[in-house]
């Protein structure tokens, strides 16, 4: 009679055992949510003062570097969001 081969694979070891979640910190999911909501204050207010011809003092000076700035602090908020767990 033939003799059985010999099992040449390892035993099962079962994988190892996850660590824990990572939390995000406190401050970040305000943080996030106010960028997003001053960057769309920002850019509705430069379009709504530039419309009626209001001078705010800032702004005005800023001209169209306005529409920059409220998109930097909306695009701000979005790679943030990218921290949130």
């Amino acid at each position: 009679m033939a003799k059985s081969k010999v099992r040449k694979k390892a035993v099962y070891t079962p994988p190892q055992k996850s660590k824990a979640p990572e939390v995000s910190p406190r401050w970040l999911a305000p943080t996030m949510i106010a960028l997003w909501l001053v960057g769309l204050a920002w850019i509705a207010t430069f379009y709504v003062t530039a419309s009626t011809g209001t001078k705010v003092p800032v702004m005005s000076d800023l001209q169209n570097w306005n529409l920059g700035i409220g998109f930097a602090a909306i695009i701000l908020g979005v790679i943030l969001s990218t921290r949130w767990r």
